[in-house]
């Protein structure tokens, strides 16, 4: 399988700015509680409604991982970047990571409780998004859960929008346009958190949390 320029692009970027990724943004959960929320919310659907085993795709240095594991969730990391991986391992050796791209995932079919994708579509191109959407959906068991979080565009007249990210190009979608993404991929929304943006905060984006089901009969 031939890697998507976007792709080989976005490991690059990010091998190149892991450590300094890593220490500006392994304690922002600290200070944002409607994130622990959602993420609490996650864990706890994932955990009534199956093994609680859950793959956080884009993992950056492994704190999210680390955090569902907190939260009982059998979780791993994967992540595009080595150097990113390399990271978690050293600051999470318990835990599992392992390089990998979100298009060719190494899981097998159906067995996992939940997928947590956060901020780590915004890199894929529009037009590839179905297609990661669908690797989604081929590693969730039946009934499983797909948290995936990301930043809203500015209007519904801009379905999704380029923005100037500091590491690699990136997009925006307006939360409906994504939610129908999802559904035709055949997850369903369960619940939606939409955060404003604090005045400290270095981009003005709403932040958004979309929560999505597999159907039970898949």
């Amino acid at each position: 399988m031939v890697e998507p320029d976007a792709v080989t692009a976005t490991r690059e970027a990010y091998d190149a700015a892991a450590a300094t990724y890593a220490q500006l943004f392994r304690d922002t959960l600290r200070d944002s509680p409607l994130d622990r929320a959602i993420l609490g919310a996650f864990a706890e659907v994932v955990g009534t409604s199956g093994d609680g085993r859950v793959a956080d795709l884009g993992c950056g240095p492994g704190h999210i991982t680390a955090y569902l594991g907190e939260l009982g969730l059998a979780a791993f990391g994967v992540d595009a970047s080595p150097a990113m991986i390399e990271l978690a391992r050293q600051a999470y050796p318990v835990l599992r990571f392992d390089v990998g791209s979100m298009a060719a995932l190494n899981i097998a079919d159906g067995v996992l409780g939940g997928v947590l994708s956060r901020w780590s579509i915004i890199h894929t191109p529009p037009q590839e998004l179905p297609a990661i959407l669908a690797e989604f959906l081929r590693v969730l068991a039946p009934g499983g859960h797909l948290l995936v979080g990301f930043s809203a565009s500015d209007d519904p007249s801009h379905p999704t929008q380029v923005f100037d990210h500091t590491v690699a190009p990136a997009y925006r979608w307006w939360p409906d346009h994504l939610a129908a993404t999802l559904r035709n991929s055949g997850l369903a929304e369960v619940a939606r958190m939409v955060r404003e943006p604090q005045p400290t905060d270095w981009r003005q984006f709403q932040a958004v949390h979309l929560l999505a089901r597999k159907a039970s009969s898949c």
